[in-house]
């Protein structure tokens, strides 16, 4: 048993999707969540940049004493999740992954979409990926240019999204791509509204997984926490806009807020 905080960050509301899950799946733990607003969105910035937040959010964590991070972040983790793992050898980290290995056995027609961020696309995670899970199948790389911004907006179910889904998706499923990776944890929260647009495709999302990848860990250790869970919030730029967003998304109000 070990009462310490997981920590868990992102650029900004994606992952909160993460979180939700873990929550989910082990209520009893208190989370530490970072979430880096002041450098939002990782998305288009260079990997070198994401790379040096990630490991300025780690330090940070650490000095809280986290018992586990979680890149709650697929850009992150595609920049940063190697070398934090090399560079802080006695802490456990868990990423994210892009789900191209449960889209490649889901897909009927072998032809799958990946939903991303640029700074995840260009990343070296996702070609090792492909090229290990994606034979066969045809992986198609698709860049979500503004979505992020509009689920940190809240305005994610708006005509004006659901018209640059149509727009970035069609294509695609029209040529009969048949599952969509949402490559991206704030795309978590378009999935119903690309349920709605797209009826019959198959989505796939990894931030259950992951959470359970971290839950499974911390029951190995032997440091699941006796409760009682609840949020911890750090901001690095307006805290209490933060909130709000996260009201916005069904999340209770976290218990603190601090400002690095």
């Amino acid at each position: 048993m070990d009462e310490r905080p997981v920590g868990m960050f992102d650029s900004g509301v994606g992952g909160l999707a993460v979180l939700r899950a873990f929550r989910e799946l082990a209520p009893a733990e208190r989370v530490l969540y970072f979430a880096d607003t002041a450098w939002f969105p990782y998305g288009p910035r260079p990997a070198p940049e994401v790379r040096k937040r990630a490991f300025a959010i780690t330090h940070r964590l650490l000095e809280s004493d986290v018992k586990l991070i979680v890149v709650a972040c697929n850009t992150a983790s595609a920049a940063a999740l190697a070398d934090l793992r090399e560079a802080f050898p006695g802490v456990l980290f868990v990423g994210m992954v892009p789900g191209v290995k449960p889209a490649a056995r889901r897909s009927q027609s072998r032809r799958v979409v990946v939903l991303a961020t640029p700074g995840t696309l260009d990343g070296e995670l996702l070609r090792r990926v492909v090229d290990e899970y994606g034979r066969g199948t045809q992986v198609a790389r698709v860049a979500g240019h503004g979505l992020a911004e509009a689920v940190e907006q809240g305005v994610h179910t708006s005509p004006a999204v659901r018209a640059r889904l149509r727009e970035l998706l069609g294509p695609e499923i029209a040529a009969g791509a048949d599952t969509v990776v949402l490559g991206c944890t704030h795309y978590a929260f378009l999935a119903p509204v690309i349920a709605e647009e797209f009826p019959g495709v198959t989505l796939v999302d990894t931030s259950e997984p992951v959470a359970r990848r971290a839950v499974d860990l911390l029951r190995e250790m032997d440091a699941l926490g006796p409760g009682p869970g609840g949020i911890d919030l750090i901001v690095s730029q307006d805290p209490e806009d933060f909130r709000q967003r996260m009201a916005r998304l069904g999340f209770p109000p976290a218990t603190e807020e601090a400002v690095p």
